[in-house]
């Protein structure tokens, strides 16, 4: 029921980087569109930001939830324009830009012209120490091969190793992307996580010949032109200040938004009969009620499903696991640490036996996060089907992290200091089937629970760009149905 010539209440429930650009943009469509709106921002969190969270300290930019950004993504960059932080976009530092990946104990540097651990560079390829000869006479099996694209979807394990074989996925595909989701890559969909990677199978016939076709013909990286050079030209992108820069800006943008801060929804019912004074009631913690028209859920898909299976049939929801990670970030000494960096950090197999998954050299991939006679690492626990050392006691994740990091880079240096974040369920695992999955749960909440949206990270990409985009499509569809 719509309440004409009134103000359209719409509720967000969530305060992460989904439900905040969901928030901007509503704000700013409406006003443009002419429509009156009273949005409403609501999380049981007593700060917004959700994962984003970048902590100063001693000279230190330290980011406790993700790290940057694509740049070729430009949601995220767009928005920084739209709240006046462009300025504050910092690149990826030049010398930092290789990337490592540990094979029986030593690190080796990742071929040149691997696309998401795809060889395009056939020369280079071959020279690798990374696989055995027969591992890259399988890979390359992948020209000559006839296509057996499935008609639907299936897992990205299943399509990597039918197409390269087993041994490039357990070295380089499964510590690579994977490392992405923190997930089992038998397991995600390759239409919701790599979908370029089955088109390449089905126009060219061939996974490598397609990755390198579609290298060939993709249009140039349209960078916008207020960007500097340097930034046009980083993979990566972040902020000088941390990656809470932008969090600052959307909380100073959205000042006339009604926040409820710190107090959790507990259950959104729908009103019904012509006297009824909204469409939804959203039940806070507290027992605040909160009238809504509309109601945007952009928490991870566990707390959606519990708010929304009293309603609706929520199967899709539930169907999407989450994975539970730690990040250790650690400072040294320059003085006491006897390595020098020539890259973006490393990835661990599983086969390689270590209680850390990757590990970033922030300090010489991002030279704004350190002092210059400092150095910053910062080290990543938890994958799919090996969560629980992420939720070791903090001395024990301490030790096991800073033992398999001398192990590795062989050093005795002993840091300054230690910041451990958990993150409990944090990463989403699309399930094969998961896009025809959440369209038939949006068509059902829009039949049966009309002005209720999903959105988030649960939904359309794990990274900020793709959580702005998706809040930023919810926004304009909630403000095209009022």
């Amino acid at each position: 029921m719509r309440r004409i010539g009134m103000v359209d209440r719409i509720v967000v429930i969530g305060g992460g980087i989904s439900g905040l650009s969901s928030a901007f943009y509503l704000q700013r469509e409406a006003e443009r569109q002419g429509k009156q709106v009273k949005l409403t921002i609501v999380d049981g969190a007593p700060v917004l930001g959700g994962k984003i969270n970048t902590l100063q300290r001693d000279g230190f930019v330290i980011e406790k939830g993700p790290d940057s950004f694509l740049s070729r993504k430009l949601p995220i960059i767009e928005l920084a324009k739209e709240l006046g932080i462009e300025n504050e976009l910092t690149a990826q530092n030049e010398n930092g830009k290789t990337a490592y990946i540990m094979r029986n104990g030593k690190l080796h540097a990742m071929p040149k012209g691997m696309v998401l651990g795809i060889p395009t560079n056939l020369d280079t390829f071959m020279q690798t120490t990374l696989l055995s000869e027969e591992g890259k006479a399988r890979s390359l099996e992948d020209l000559e091969m006839p296509s057996e694209a499935p008609d639907g979807d299936e897992s990205l394990g299943d399509f990597l190793s039918r197409r390269i074989g087993s041994e490039i996925v357990k070295h380089i595909s499964e510590p690579l992307l994977a490392g992405i989701y923190a997930g089992d890559l038998s397991k995600l969909s390759i239409q919701a996580t790599f979908p370029q990677f089955a088109e390449a199978e089905r126009q060219y016939g061939s996974l490598i010949r397609g990755t390198q076709m579609q290298q060939k013909n993709k249009a140039p990286h349209q960078a916008p032109d207020y960007l500097p050079d340097e930034l046009k030209n980083s993979v990566f992108l972040s902020f000088k200040n941390g990656l809470s820069t932008m969090v600052h800006a959307l909380d100073k943008a959205l000042q006339s938004v009604e926040r409820r801060l710190g107090d959790a929804v507990v259950a959104i019912k729908p009103l019904n009969g012509e006297d009824a004074a909204s469409n939804y009631e959203v039940v806070l913690e507290s027992g605040e009620v909160v009238p809504a028209d509309d109601v945007l859920v952009t928490v991870p898909a566990f707390r959606a499903a519990e708010l929304l299976e009293p309603l609706v049939d929520v199967a899709e929801l539930r169907a999407i696991n989450y994975v539970s990670v730690a990040n250790v970030v650690m400072a040294f000494e320059k003085s006491t640490f006897d390595r020098a960096f020539d890259g973006s950090g490393f990835l661990v197999p599983r086969s390689e036996g270590l209680r850390i998954t990757a590990c970033t050299w922030t300090s010489n991939k991002w030279l704004h996060t350190s002092p210059d006679d400092k150095v910053l690492l910062r080290c990543y626990v938890g994958r799919a089907g090996d969560e629980e050392l992420a939720m070791l006691p903090d001395d024990e994740l301490k030790q096991a992290v800073l033992e398999d990091i001398q192990k590795v880079l062989s050093i005795d240096a002993v840091p300054i200091f230690t910041e451990i974040t958990r993150m409990p369920r944090s990463m989403p695992q699309y399930p094969v089937g998961h896009l025809e999955n959440t369209a038939a749960l949006r068509k059902r909440l829009a039949a049966e629970l009309p002005g209720v949206y999903v959105t988030g990270a649960a939904f359309g990409g794990v990274g900020l760009p793709d959580c702005i985009r998706s809040g930023k499509e919810a926004a304009f569809e909630i403000l095209a149905n009022l």
